[in-house]
């Protein structure tokens, strides 16, 4: 049993160490987590990450209702929704052409 948690942990700590996530490493975010299970248990964080899940869900539900009651009232009184799709397209061109500019600096270093 204690084996397998540490074969858990040590798998989970090396593809953590891999990956960074909005500018945090691997091992800060395996400090967290082994933070979050000392002082929540581990049997009540996957009750907690369920109800985390739960309200992201219904905020980005209740977002994308907004935003397609907003675009159904700008059609049904004649507004044209087109120039926002016009201006993301340009923002997805300038975007590439930024992505492109440093892939080239990237690589140079």
């Amino acid at each position: 049993m204690v084996t397998s948690i540490i074969k858990t942990t040590y798998y989970i700590c090396t593809v953590i160490q891999q990956a960074t996530f909005l500018f945090i490493s691997g091992a800060e975010i395996a400090f967290i987590l082994f933070i979050a299970i000392m002082v929540f248990g581990a049997d009540k964080l996957p009750e907690i990450a369920r109800g985390l899940g739960k309200g992201m869900r219904t905020l980005k539900d209740a977002t994308n209702d907004i935003k397609h009651e907003i675009t159904k009232t700008a059609e049904k009184n004649g507004l044209d929704t087109s120039i926002a799709k016009d201006v993301k397209k340009e923002l997805d061109r300038v975007k590439d052409d930024i992505e492109d500019f440093t892939g080239s600096v990237k690589r140079k270093f």
